[in-house]
């Protein structure tokens, strides 16, 4: 249903009443949209291991699309996001509406979702960020390793600046303007700033309490409207801390804006292109399940567009993959006791080669014989 781009459980409907695809799916049963919310109250029950079962779904899922992947070493981009919810038992999150506030760990690399936590909506972004960080790298396979992170503000501690040194990465965390902060970026000469995109970069050396290193603190500042009758700077300034070397700090800069394509994108992918923008439930515990299916649904999509679409489909979204493939019109045919999709003859060279590269990796992955 999620990856078709179904939002709710009435949306179960359509797939109860297409004969046509449960034939070929071979789904001779379904439940209804009543009993799929019961389903998802008793998975997310205290008596249920629903929960931490999808979790070990999820992993292994996240793992075989690691191994399947060429690269040795990953960035792991953290964040968190609002899902706006009238639901009774929902909180406010911090932006005033009521809801929850997941946190989402990204491979920038591939896409694919390491790690999530499905939050109330009063939980703090910055709650919990190292012991996130850390299950996300459980997550990864041993043949595998995480070697940088990037995140916001809410990651701005020194606990995860002393992991990342203590585990050899290298990271760009979004600055807290704090009053030591603000200090600092005082305390940089007028000589030190240079053209940046619409604005100004400089950086100096700044560390916090409770951090084992110094870190470059880098500042990018842009010119800001004045008001006559309130006395402010007339910049506005974005800073980051990193422990990156030998490269300026623009290009530190540019390396962390790219969070913006490999994290947030991801995230409104995930929301919008696989309904995760809604929860069907009013309790907690049933959308947190309903939240688990959805990663599943979109880290298996990703597997799909590898293994099945190939070259061209690298950066497909599923509503692009909805609209070219999945919504091809065809003709269910019964023939010398056969099952036929009969499809369009521009097609038929698509549907061809998804076949046979799906053949071979379920070839691969021994899930069907060498002779099949």
């Amino acid at each position: 249903m999620l990856s078709g781009g179904g939002r709710t459980l009435e949306d179960l409907r359509v797939l109860r009443n297409d004969q046509g695809l449960r034939s070929l799916l071979q789904l001779e049963e379904m439940p209804s949209s009543d009993a799929t919310g019961d389903w998802l109250r008793r998975m997310g029950g205290k008596e249920s291991d629903g929960l931490a079962g999808l979790q070990h779904v999820n992993r292994d899922v996240f793992r075989r699309l690691l191994r399947q992947d060429n690269h040795a070493s990953y960035t792991l981009d953290i964040d968190a996001t609002q899902i706006v919810a009238e639901k009774c038992e929902a909180h406010y999150t911090y932006k005033g509406e009521k809801g929850y506030m997941p946190m989402v760990g990204h491979i920038a690399e591939t896409g694919a979702i390491a790690g999530y936590e499905f939050r109330e909506g009063n939980a703090a972004p910055a709650a919990g960020n190292l012991e996130f960080l850390q299950a996300c790298e459980r997550n990864v396979p041993k043949d595998k390793k995480l070697t940088a992170i990037r995140a916001d503000s809410a990651a701005y501690q020194a606990a995860i600046f002393n992991w990342c040194e203590e585990t050899g990465k290298v990271f760009a965390i979004g600055g807290d303007q704090d009053v030591a902060v603000k200090a600092a970026i005082k305390a940089i000469s007028e000589c030190e700033w240079k053209t940046f995109r619409d604005g100004e970069i400089a950086e100096t050396v700044h560390c916090m309490n409770k951090t084992d290193k110094a870190f470059r603190l880098i500042v990018v500042r842009r010119p800001c409207e004045q008001d006559l009758f309130e006395e402010k700077s007339p910049y506005r300034y974005h800073a980051i801390a990193s422990n990156r070397e030998n490269e300026d700090a623009a290009a530190t800069m540019e390396w962390y804006c790219k969070r913006g394509d490999a994290s947030e994108n991801r995230i409104k992918d995930l929301k919008i292109g696989f309904g995760m923008d809604y929860m069907p439930c009013g309790t907690f515990q049933a959308n947190a399940v309903f939240f688990a299916i959805g990663v599943l649904t979109y880290n298996l999509y990703l597997g799909f567009r590898a293994a099945a679409l190939g070259s061209g489909w690298e950066r497909a979204q599923v509503q692009t993959v909805r609209w070219r493939l999945f919504q091809t019109a065809g003709k269910i045919v019964r023939h010398g006791r056969q099952v036929y999709l009969k499809i369009s003859a521009a097609m038929l060279n698509m549907f061809i080669a998804i076949r046979e590269r799906c053949a071979r990796v379920m070839r691969e992955g021994g899930v069907i014989p060498e002779t099949s």
